[in-house]
């Protein structure tokens, strides 16, 4: 538990469910990963928390930005972040929100299709372009799908086009997953594209750039690999396939910058048993699924709690929200045990939650409102 978050709690006892988040840690973790990867520039994946606060600590620090949508740019821009240093790294894009960005000096873009690759030459010419390819998600407890990334073979042709096109082949991208567990898995992936990348050299595109993507992990409820390991299997990888004649790196890390800067508070709402000798308790707090916590969804995330009896007998529990949807059922697997004497009206701290947990909360479902912000 940050100690600055406790105290925090302890002086204002907000209302509950809300978010604190320590700025400071946001900027420790930046400044950590810039030493496991140095020669590596951070774009920071402003999807895994927008918050001001956490962007304009960001752009004083130096950082690029990776935006998902041009709400995002727009969120950046009015940081201070310079356009230059901005991504629009979604490959899925509206034409007209292409060019909005591009009007206000943002000049790099993904794309993984020719579609794609071709509204941003309508929309944004001569901009510097880079292709995302299919790559394992092996070891991530947040897989991603195939809803983005092309096949290699895909890849190289469209590179080939966005210079036909007027564009700048800049470089090629992957993603190996949300909270990866396995460094070897950026390994692999970067085996893969650096055959593409040599490929394209010797076609003669000027492609210059690796974007190795994010999904550093944070500790949750086991331990992680550190991000200097992390940082090591990387650079050796690239050293191996790259040689002295290393690209460009980009990495998008969102969890590990801001994940375990942030604590929810919430309220125990019940404490019930569905039978008389049901050795399960439920355990409904006053945020769930739909309240922010959508990477529950499978039981992926696995958040760690605290709560105010600590220390005393404990017994098991699924753990759910306050909706009257059944979705909304946080852990029933993943044999989470809390204390015994854990009552309504107690107040407890899910751990690490500083990342895709404000931006998931639902308006207003149930007519429960938001999950509230500080920021310190």
């Amino acid at each position: 538990m940050n100690p600055k978050i406790a105290a925090f709690l302890r002086a204002h006892e907000p209302a509950t469910p809300c978010l604190v988040l320590d700025v400071d840690t946001v900027e420790h973790n930046y400044r950590r990963l810039l030493a496991a990867m140095p020669h590596a520039r951070i774009y920071y994946a402003v999807k895994a928390n927008p918050a001001a606060p956490i962007l304009e600590r960001l752009v004083g620090l130096g950082s690029s930005f990776d935006a998902a949508s041009y709400e995002e740019v727009e969120a950046c821009l009015a940081a201070g972040a310079d356009p230059a240093l901005i991504s629009y790294g979604n490959t899925v894009k509206k034409e007209r929100a292409i060019k909005a960005a591009f009007d206000h000096g943002v000049t790099m873009f993904a794309f993984d299709s020719e579609p794609e690759l071709r509204k941003i030459a309508r929309a944004a010419p001569g901009s510097r372009v880079y292709c995302r390819i299919f790559v394992g998600n092996d070891g991530a407890e947040w897989p991603l799908s195939k809803k983005f990334g092309c096949e290699v073979a895909m890849a190289k042709r469209l590179m080939v086009l966005a210079e036909e096109l007027g564009l700048d082949a800049y470089g090629l991208s992957f993603h190996v997953g949300s909270q990866q567990t396995a460094t070897s898995a950026y390994e692999a992936a970067i085996a893969k594209v650096a055959m593409l990348f040599t490929d394209l050299q010797a076609a003669g595109v000027k492609v210059r750039m690796v974007n190795l993507g994010g999904g550093y992990p944070v500790r949750y409820r086991q331990e992680v690999p550190g991000i200097d390991d992390f940082g090591a299997a990387i650079m050796g990888a690239m050293a191996e396939h790259f040689g002295n004649a290393l690209p460009e790196m980009v990495i998008e890390p969102g969890r590990f910058i801001v994940g375990d800067a942030g604590v929810v508070e919430s309220e125990v709402v019940l404490v019930s048993r569905k039978g008389e000798d049901d050795p399960v308790r439920w355990v409904y707090l006053d945020i769930g699924r739909f309240g922010g916590l959508a990477e529950t969804e499978g039981e992926a995330i696995r958040y760690a709690f605290r709560t105010p009896h600590d220390g005393g007998a404990e017994g098991p529990v699924t753990i759910a929200g306050p909706t009257c949807d059944s979705v909304d059922t946080l852990y029933e697997k993943s044999n989470y045990r809390l204390p015994l004497a854990l009552a309504d009206g107690d107040r407890v701290q899910l751990l690490a939650t500083g990342a895709y947990v404000t931006t998931y909360a639902s308006q207003a479902f149930n007519g429960f409102k938001p999950l509230a912000e500080h920021y310190i």
